[in-house]
């Protein structure tokens, strides 16, 4: 063979004129020729074997020509026949190369054969990989066809496409290299498999489940090709490239490069893509279409994949974390966490390794604060991931844990919901007991910080003091003492030492022995006292010549006599070391010392462990109160996090876990269907899916947690209650007998339980009830006898959730629609209730009339014929109190015996005898009020029901031909039955009204005599005294006058002069919520009265300010009440010290601002209110209150009239204070361009007020506002508007106002003309559109003239040309001064004339 075959850059190359021994395509076959030359290729395949494409390559070339005008079938053909020829060559290719006789010839053909299979099979493949990519985008792939997958319908081109990949590994795999010169495999032939490989990797389903055998395929391809043919360089650039322009192969190099690092070996890989990642600049990041998503997305699945391959490139990544692409912060942020998840974590870490971790985390905490959201949000989620996987040190929890807290009133949405998962996973793996609250544990820290405290001190006691050796003093002190020793010993000096020591030495005595000269010399040696002890130890030879001390003295040289003072020196204390030596040790003195040293340090441990507990359940509290605020949020997600959350906390037994359980309750009334599931779900999760062995050990489980849940439950939680349990009782459970049957137990007293869960078994029966009627009707005796028989009196609480239960039953709770059910009157349950109410009437029991309230309305709900029945225990209940009366003397003998005075008697029988007054009046009151509503919901539905029968049977009886006529005629006789059902429900209305107002209080009705008793005790507050009676006495006079508007209209007066005078916050509390009441029912008779209302928003009580709010709310949010001026008193609450009432008026001003133009058309006249001098409101409390309300004001053409309309008030007001008021409240706008113009129009309203500092600065930040990212012109404007400011505000408008300054107004467009002396409305200014005559808006402001100010008046008056419709006088409860008319009260304002 004497040609070469060189791959080709491109396919074209080949059939143009080579080099020498090159080789060139010599014939390319036509198309249609080419079926019989494939023939010829096959049949040279079996007989030649894979060498066959030395003859036969054109024709698979002029396949790769043709390849857009060639046929399914040749395609398929082609393919097949290369496939066979590589896979032959890898069967054929190791024993040629094992062979020892493989000629050069034969390494050439082997050679030539594998470069053209290779090249030919390649581009083939990414031909049709090409065509499959457009025919899917063109037309969506069908199933079980030949056209299934693929382009143009090629067979199964996914298995196919795996065929040739597997073909090319087994060939690659083996040691080919050998076959090339020097092993040097050419460039060229890497590139064309390489390239083959990438562009598979191109399609966009690659990374799907189904491509996941093609996918490995390609990575331990190119895993060869890294190992063997040194393509590691181009690997890297290319993963690098492709990421950039195709997002989805995030996953799918993150994959290829683990296995490549793990599987080939090959690590560097790893490196090498980090660092051209970590090469790419922050601009270039920044840009859309860099890859940043795939980089971001590569580095976080890598890092899952092999985290400890990264951390020798991590430093390369960190460098982002300061750039400016927030999504490469975040992957690095991942990166970091999975390395501390998998890496960085346990106690075996070396020191390097614990540096790394802690630089890691503060990298973390740092960007909790991070400025991009998406950032926080992810770390957040980091730290959760930690968290759970327990590799956060628990020197962090506290740091973190407090980080989390305050990312809880973050702005993002998404970091609020990460910081409650996060918070959740701090609890949920905490390694402290979470039992315990925080005041619980302050004691006990307490006590073991006092008990550490004295172990301190006890052991410092104890503390023996450091002794350094007697050797290291003297070799310390031994060089001074020999110079003293020498110049001791020196005749010259003998006189001078005698006059400087003054004779001290002279004056020493012999001691008692030469041991005791001995310790005399060594303490002057301690304490520097040389000389002494020189002159000593030479004294001591003469006093002591026979003592071996002393004994080398005999010849006094310097040398003998240092070594016998370093002998006495050295020697006293070897002596007392050795004798200490020759004592028995004493172990149990050192195991003391080691013992205490030990105790202390475990009390250190245990007190630094309370307080980590302490500081843990704190941040938990404070934790678990910020979240229970958010399940009212209307963020759906958040409200979702912080239910899940405080399921969380509950199962972990929190302290005040149950706060947040209970608070979630009333979100299963939500309007989303996603809130309420949630909560429904939570409580399924908390109490209906109990544990245990057996189904009544569940049972009794489930019944003790919702019972627990129960006691002292307000009534709304128990309502919400109801809708959760009312579910599990419909939903079929196994349990629900069970549970039933437990409750029984428990009601009637078979198994032993306290009153609490009593009630709360009643009351779940009741629940039941709801999903089975049958429960509680078919024990109705039981319930009878149990709670409302001889021993009711003992309980009325448990009689009264009984009658709730009860209520269960009836047609009004179960809403039924058939014909209605109820029970005769002589049924025994009537007869308990009316004995146990009657009773209860002369007894003082405090819990009474919440039960008579309960058996009243079930009286009126399921009995036949209630008036009657209600009527007899009105009469029973009058003739028991007679009775009392009329027996005073019996009654209270017993109180008579105590007392010694009989005055103490008489004052006992009139207080008992009040409060028996007061029942029978609530009783009184309540049976009028559910009278009412029996006549217009039971009996008016019983009239309609009737009618609707009736209609219904006269039309079957009509017959079939009235029906076609019917027919005929349809949409006239739609018409005309439509007028004639409403004409009837006319008529049963007015029927329902004429008896309330005619027959009710008729005189020979009983309720008609308890009116003037009412009207008596209601009217006589100084007589009737007793707060219980007029509590009572004034609640049922307005439940008579729910019953007609004449007695409303008798009444009303005297109603408005308790709420306005009593001095009982209770009574005027409820009568407030009666007004409310009577505002709904008779609007016209409480409109003149509304300012009345208004002023209790203003009492001095909180819970009377309370309830006036929520009243009102309703009223004005249900179109009840108009909106007028008066709702200023609702925003002064928006500054209430009670928080409660602040976050009420906040809802009412939230959901007004959801009408149109509400809080826009009120803003002038609250500004005008609140600013009124005799209100005396400080500037601060003004400001909040206008800060809030200006946050609603939105849209740009309420901010422009707004502006206008507020500069038009700065003539109205007379005070500094209110010049100042209403330039707070212009700067608190959103000005834009429009509102500024205005502003500058109305130049003349505010110009003469710039002196003032007050009305300055607020209009300067409106010029520093307006100039953040104004365009230049606009700008220019504001400057020019500043320096006017400016001008007037150090000058004076009328040293201002020159004509230079007309001329400039002349120049810039504006007609307004301005006098020295007088301001005037501005003349002459061209209309615009939609603008009158006056300035002012046309929202009350129409007869707005300038005043003009009076000298006569002494205190400044301020008119407001505002829409409201009342005096703001307190009532007038005069009888000729109540008002009587609705229509509005006009005033004008004085017109005056500003003077300078």
């Amino acid at each position: 063979m004497s040609w070469d075959f060189f791959v080709p850059v491109c396919v074209g190359d080949l059939v143009k004129t080579g080099g020498i021994n090159q080789y060139v395509v010599q014939d390319v076959v036509p198309a249609k020729q080419l079926p019989s030359h494939l023939n010829k290729f096959k049949m040279g395949l079996r007989s030649q074997g894979p060498s066959c494409i030395l003859e036969h390559f054109d024709t698979g070339y002029s396949v790769l020509q043709h390849f857009n005008s060639l046929e399914l079938g040749v395609k398929e053909d082609t393919l097949e026949l290369l496939v066979k020829v590589v896979s032959d060559l890898a069967i054929s290719l190791p024993t040629a190369l094992t062979s020892t006789t493989f000629s050069a010839a034969e390494r050439k053909e082997k050679l030539n054969a594998v470069k053209m299979s290779v090249f030919l099979l390649c581009k083939l493949t990414e031909s049709l990989e090409s065509v499959s990519y457009r025919q899917s985008i063109v037309t969506a792939p069908g199933k079980g066809s030949k056209k299934g997958k693929g382009g143009e319908g090629l067979l199964q081109w996914d298995s196919e496409r795996e065929r040739v990949l597997h073909a090319l590994v087994q060939l690659l795999q083996l040691d080919i290299r050998s076959l090339w010169s020097l092993s040097l495999v050419e460039e060229e032939f890497i590139s064309c498999v390489t390239c083959c490989c990438y562009k598979l990797l191109e399609n966009p389903t690659i990374s799907h489940v189904k491509n996941k055998p093609t996918r490995d395929c390609i990575i331990h391809l190119l895993g060869l090709l890294i190992t063997k043919y040194n393509h590691l360089l181009g690997a890297s650039v290319k993963v690098i490239q492709m990421l950039q322009h195709f997002e989805q192969l995030s996953s799918v190099f993150a994959q290829a490069v683990s296995v490549w690092s793990t599987e080939y070996g090959v690590r560097a890989i790893i490196g090498e893509v980090i660092r051209e990642i970590g090469q790419k600049s922050s601009e270039e990041l920044a840009r859309e279409g860099s890859g940043v998503k795939a980089f971001a997305s590569f580095l976080s699945e890598l890092s899952g994949l092999v985290p400890e391959l990264i951390i020798p490139n991590i430093s390369v990544l960190i460098t982002h974390l300061e750039g400016e692409s927030h999504t490469m912060r975040v992957a690095v942020c991942e990166v970091l966490g999975e390395i501390l998840v998998r890496v960085l974590c346990g106690d075996g870490l070396d020191e390097s390794g614990r540096a790394d971790r802690d630089r890691f985390f503060d990298i973390l905490q740092e960007h909790l604060h991070d400025t991009h959201s998406h950032v926080r949000a992810r770390v957040l989620q980091v730290y959760t991931r930690i968290v759970n996987s327990k590799a956060l040190p628990l020197c962090r929890y506290s740091e973190v844990m407090g980080l989390a807290v305050g990312r809880l009133m973050d702005k993002s949405i998404n970091a609020v919901k990460s910081a409650i998962q996060l918070l959740a996973a701090f609890i949920a793996h905490n390694p402290y007991s979470c039992k315990l609250s925080s005041a619980d544990l302050k004691k006990p820290l307490e006590t073991e910080t006092a008990k550490l405290r004295e172990m301190k001190e006890k052991l410092e006691g104890k503390a023996p003091v450091a002794v350094i050796k007697a050797s290291e003093l003297w070799a310390a002190m031994e060089p001074e003492l020999l110079v003293t020793v020498r110049t001791t010993l020196e005749p010259t000096s003998k006189e001078e030492e005698e006059n400087e020591e003054g004779g001290e030495v002279e004056d020493e005595k012999p001691e008692d022995d030469d041991r005791a000269t001995a310790v005399k010399i060594a303490q002057y040696l301690r304490v520097n006292k040389y000389r002494n002890a020189v002159k000593l130890c030479v004294k001591a030879h003469s006093w002591f010549p026979e003592s071996e001390m002393f004994a080398s003295l005999s010849t006094v040289t310097p040398e003998n006599l240092m070594d016998t003072l370093g002998l006495i020196f050295k020697g006293s204390d070897e002596d007392a070391s050795d004798a200490n030596q020759n004592l028995p040790p004493t172990p149990q003195k050192e195991g003391e010392k080691e013992g205490d040293e030990g105790d202390l340090k475990k009390q250190e441990m245990l007190v630094q462990y309370l307080r980590n507990m302490e500081t843990f359940s704190l941040q938990v509290e404070q934790a678990i109160s910020v979240i229970n605020n958010m399940l009212y949020l209307k963020t759906t997600s958040v409200v979702q996090e912080a239910v899940q959350f405080c399921v969380t906390v509950h199962e972990f037994s929190v302290a005040n876990s149950v706060s947040g359980v209970r608070k979630m309750l009333p979100l299963v009334w939500s309007t989303d269907a996603a809130i309420k599931d949630a909560v429904v779900q939570a409580y399924r999760r908390l109490y209906l899916n109990p544990q245990g062995d057996t189904v009544r050990v569940k049972a009794q489980t489930l019944v003790d947690s919702l019972s627990e849940l129960m006691v002292d439950a307000s009534l709304g939680t128990i309502q919400c209650l109801e809708e959760i349990v009312q579910e599990f009782f419909g939903s079929g459970s196994n349990l629900q007998s069970t549970v039933i049957q437990v409750l029984w137990e428990r009601f009637t007293g078979k198994r032993e339980a306290s009153v609490l869960h009593k009630r709360a078994a009643v009351l779940l029966l009741g629940m039941a009830a709801r999903a089975e009627r049958e429960v509680v009707l078919s024990n109705l005796d039981t319930l009878c006898s149990v709670a409302l028989g001889e021993k009711v009196t003992e309980d009325f609480l448990l009689a009264r959730d009984t009658v709730i239960t009860i209520c269960s039953i009836t047609d009004h709770v179960r809403q039924s629609k058939g014909a209605p059910f109820r029970l005769p009157q002589d049924h025994q349950l009537f007869t308990c209730l009316t004995q146990a109410v009657a009773d209860g009437v002369v007894m003082e029991d405090p819990y009474w009339q919440s039960f008579m309230e309960q058996a009243v309305r079930l009286i009126y709900f399921l009995a036949e014929s209630p008036d009657q029945l209600c009527s007899r225990l009105l009469q029973r209940s009058a003739r028991l109190l007679l009775d009392q009366i009329a027996e005073g003397g019996e009654v209270n003998k017993d109180v008579g015996q105590i007392h010694d005075a009989s005055q103490d008697s008489n004052d006992q029988e009139e207080q008992v005898n009040c409060l028996c007054l007061a029942q029978l009046l609530a009783l009184c009151g309540c049976v009028a009020f559910w009278q009412v509503s029996h006549l217009e919901r039971s009996v008016s539905a019983e009239l309609r029901r009737r009618r609707g029968e009736t209609e219904e049977r006269e039309e079957k009886e009509k017959g079939p031909g009235s029906k076609a006529k019917q027919l005929a005629n349809e949409s006239a006789m739609e018409e005309e039955l439509g007028l004639i059902g409403a004409s009837a429900e006319d008529t049963e209305a007015e029927l329902i009204r004429k008896i309330c107002e005619t027959e009710l209080l008729a005189e020979d009705n009983l309720l008609s005599a308890f009116l003037p008793l009412l009207v008596k005790v209601c009217s006589s507050p100084g007589r009737y005294s007793h707060p219980q009676l007029t509590t009572a006495a004034c609640l049922a006079l307005s439940q008579y006058m729910m019953i007609s508007p004449s007695v409303c209209e008798d009444n009303i007066r005297l109603i408005f002069t308790v709420l306005e005078r009593s001095s009982l916050p209770v009574v005027r509390a409820n009568s407030i919520i009666a007004l409310g009441d009577l505002t709904v029912r008779f609007p016209n008779i409480l409109e003149p009265w509304t300012q009345n209302l208004y002023a209790r928003l203003s009492d001095e009580v909180p819970s009377v300010r309370q309830t006036a709010v929520t009243v009102l709310t309703q009223l004005v949010l249900k179109d009840v009440l108009k909106v007028k001026g008066q709702v200023s008193e609702v925003a002064v609450l928006l500054i209430d010290p009670e928080p409660h009432i602040t976050s009420l008026a906040l809802n009412f001003f939230n959901e007004l601002a959801t009408k149109d133009n509400a809080i826009y058309n009120l803003l002038p006249d609250i500004i005008s209110r609140l600013s009124d001098p005799e209100r005396g409101m400080s500037c601060e409390d003004f400001n909040t209150i206008m800060k809030q309300l200006f946050s609603y004001i939105t849209k740009e053409r309420q901010t422009e009239s707004l502006v206008e309309k507020l500069c038009q008030r700065f003539r109205t007001a007379k005070t500094e204070r209110q010049w100042c008021d209403l330039a707070m409240s212009l700067s608190l706008l959103s000005m834009c361009e429009r509102g500024f113009k205005r502003l500058q129009e109305c130049w003349e309203c505010y110009s003469d007020k710039l002196t003032e500092s007050g009305v300055y600065q607020p209009l300067l930040t409106i010029t520093a506002k307006l100039r953040r990212g104004a365009k230049p012109q606009f700008k220019a404007q504001i400057d020019d508007f500043e320096k006017r400011l400016t001008a007037v505000h150090t000058r004076g408008l009328e040293n201002v106002e020159s004509p230079e300054m007309e001329e400039n107004q002349g120049e810039e467009g504006t007609s307004e003309t301005t006098s020295s002396r007088t301001l005037l409305p501005t003349r002459g200014r061209q209309k615009r559109r939609g603008q009158t005559k006056s300035l002012v808006s046309s929202h009350g402001d129409d007869s707005f003239v300038t005043p003009q100010k009076s000298r006569k008046s002494k205190k400044p008056v301020i008119s407001f040309s505002s829409d409201e419709e009342e005096d703001e006088d307190d009532a007038v409860m005069a009888e000729s001064e109540t008002p009587k008319v609705t229509t509005p009260i006009s005033r004008t304002s004085r017109r005056t004339r500003l003077r300078n």
